[in-house]
């Protein structure tokens, strides 16, 4: 009888241990996932009707620190590194709204000061570029 009690007492110490410690580490991790990548990412609106999608591209300083210029490329500007540059804003991000077509994907990266790729952290999905041995972000509206 006594091993039997031994048990149960492991057992709830064991239970009680992983229920007040577990909780703590996932809300850390969380809170350091959202914090300046939280409020990053991509923003869509329909308009007229769902004619066309207003897509706001954020890129989080953390991202691009100590950049001077940002730009957008993509399928929406034929890849253009000039077309679309992003607009610094207070925080250190980067960012930027485009009106594209609805119902489609669209493939895109960031260049930073005209050498540096990145992708978009939030973006819907990303796929192997046709060039090179990366991936782009994909966004899907």
């Amino acid at each position: 009888m006594g091993k039997s009690k031994r048990k149960k007492v492991t057992t709830k110490k064991t239970q009680t241990t992983a229920k007040t410690s577990a909780p703590e580490k996932p809300v850390q991790k969380l809170a350091s996932q959202e914090g300046p990548v939280g409020a990053a990412g991509i923003k869509k609106e329909y308009l007229e009707g769902g004619k066309l999608c207003k897509v706001t591209f954020r890129l989080p300083s953390v991202a691009a620190p100590g950049a001077k210029n940002v730009c957008i490329v993509g399928d929406f500007n034929n890849w253009n590194t000039r077309a679309n540059p992003m607009k610094r804003q207070k925080n250190g991000d980067y960012e930027l709204s485009l009106q594209v077509e609805p119902r489609k994907e669209y493939h895109f990266r960031y260049l930073i000061d005209d050498s540096k790729w990145e992708n978009d952290w939030n973006a819907d999905k990303y796929v192997k570029s046709p060039l090179g041995d990366s991936d782009n972000s994909v966004v899907v509206v």
